[in-house]
């Protein structure tokens, strides 16, 4: 008697005969079928001009491309392939199998459209009781560009580069001119290695251009900022008296420095510290999070790795948001985004900025956390009322959520999703698919949340 279940690869078994039976009442992607199917994708339809072959639906490419990135499958060729393989992609492709540039295409046409179907999603969490607009926690993660940083060329290495080119392009002419051409190698071909360093001259002209272009942008914006510290000296001393003290600041200098880079596969990238030590070519994904649902409600890419100016941007997105999703009325940051204009720009949108000052340190005394902090002084700071803030009991309460709420959804975004590098290239294709990875994220929590509230 065999001690094995039998294996039996012949035998014909019968499927459910709809397609409606192939997956569990509560799975995600019936979840992501029901939201898609009522949004409004009028917007989607309208763009297809009804020519040539019948198209496949908007609702149910987008609805693939979603549970994709919510389950990890970025990859048009995986999520084609998955048509086939998984049950749940075959469920929402109602047994179709759209190929990976379809897909592909559809991502790449309709990107500037997420950003109004984040919202409608937004705004259907709060007809299902999930969301409701109150303390913010905002933070960045620096998520890898489609490019590597060894394709990236600095002002000066460019200029090395150019001399170098120049120099061999000069040799290989007076090679070719020479009667006899006994001194050149068996196999090449002169107006082949001329051509090629020519066309590599012309990609360095047009990389050192756009660099030039980078510095006058920022030269002029510094220079800006330059005269605005130089009048608020100048205001000082006239209303003390007295000469200002500190280091005057320094005017910027214009032109390119040696160190300015651009990469020649993504020239919208940048070079950014990362975590753990080291530089990548990046781009700063922002992500506004509601501390109760943990849904994210504004997201955002930017370029700069600092991210102190990046409030006065959010705030603005945030304030574009319905009414009906309610008002933040706490915003949470660390001390990245502190400056006390940020502050102030909180303040004048009537949200109450709970922004470290400093980096705190990680095991302070026990009587610290139960205690209050003594009375600031009549002239203190604003950067010392923030700190005084953040010490009391409830401020220390309040800012805790933050660590609790962004950086898990981060967290779970690069770690359990695996989403790490953006797969499109350039600042607005970056910026609409970090809203693809937002928008898969809140319908990932939304069915979670929903059955833990009986929906």
């Amino acid at each position: 008697m065999s001690r094995f279940r039998p294996v039996d690869r012949h035998t014909s078994y019968l499927l459910p005969p709809s397609i409606e039976d192939w997956l569990p009442e509560n799975h995600l992607a019936r979840f992501i079928v029901e939201v898609v199917d009522g949004c409004d994708l009028s917007a989607l339809e309208k763009a297809y001009a009804g020519r040539g072959s019948s198209a496949y639906h908007p609702s149910m490419l987008l609805a693939l491309l979603i549970y994709g990135y919510a389950t990890g499958v970025f990859s048009s060729r995986k999520i084609e392939r998955a048509t086939h393989d998984s049950v749940a992609f075959r469920f929402i492709a109602a047994d179709a199998h759209p190929d990976h540039d379809t897909l592909a295409s559809f991502r790449r046409r309709f990107l500037d459209e997420l950003a109004g179907l984040f919202v409608q999603v937004l705004q259907m969490a709060q007809e299902m009781r999930l969301l409701t607009l109150g303390t913010i926690s905002l933070d960045g993660t620096k998520i890898h560009a489609n490019a590597s940083r060894h394709s990236a060329l600095s002002h000066g290495h460019i200029e090395q580069l150019e001399n170098q080119l120049k120099s061999e392009v000069q040799t290989l002419f007076a090679l070719a001119e020479q009667a006899d051409q006994s001194a050149v190698p068996d196999g090449m071909n002169l107006p082949e290695e001329i051509a090629r360093r020519e066309t590599r001259l012309a990609a360095m002209a047009e990389a050192k251009s756009k660099i030039q272009a980078r510095a006058k942008a920022r030269f002029a914006k510094e220079q800006a900022e330059y005269q605005a510290k130089l009048a608020q000296r100048e205001e000082k001393a006239k209303a003390s008296g007295k000469k200002p003290r500190g280091k005057a600041p320094k005017p910027p200098i214009a032109g390119p420095t040696a160190k300015d880079q651009i990469n020649l596969t993504d020239e919208d990238s940048r070079i950014m510290p990362v975590s753990g030590g080291g530089f990548e070519q990046a781009y700063n994904a922002q992500a506004a999070v509601d501390t109760t649902s943990m849904l994210v409600v504004a997201p955002a890419v930017t370029q700069a790795c600092n991210d102190k100016e990046q409030v006065v941007p959010m705030l603005a997105q945030l304030a574009e948001l319905p009414a009906t999703l309610g008002k933040p009325s706490e915003l949470l940051t660390d001390s990245g985004y502190y400056r006390a204009a940020n502050s102030n720009a909180c303040t004048a949108s009537s949200i109450e900025p709970l922004m470290a000052v400093k980096r705190e340190e990680h095991h302070p005394s026990p009587c610290a956390r139960f205690t209050e902090p003594p009375a600031l002084a009549a002239d203190a700071t604003p950067a010392q009322h923030m700190a005084h803030k953040l010490k009391t009991k409830v401020g220390r309460a309040r800012y805790a959520l933050r660590k609790q709420t962004v950086e898990p959804v981060f967290g779970i975004i690069k770690s359990v999703l695996g989403f790490r590098q953006f797969s499109l290239r350039g600042m607005k294709k970056v910026s609409g698919e970090w809203t693809l990875v937002c928008l898969a994220w809140n319908l990932k929590r939304m069915a979670v949340l929903r059955l833990k509230i009986g929906n």
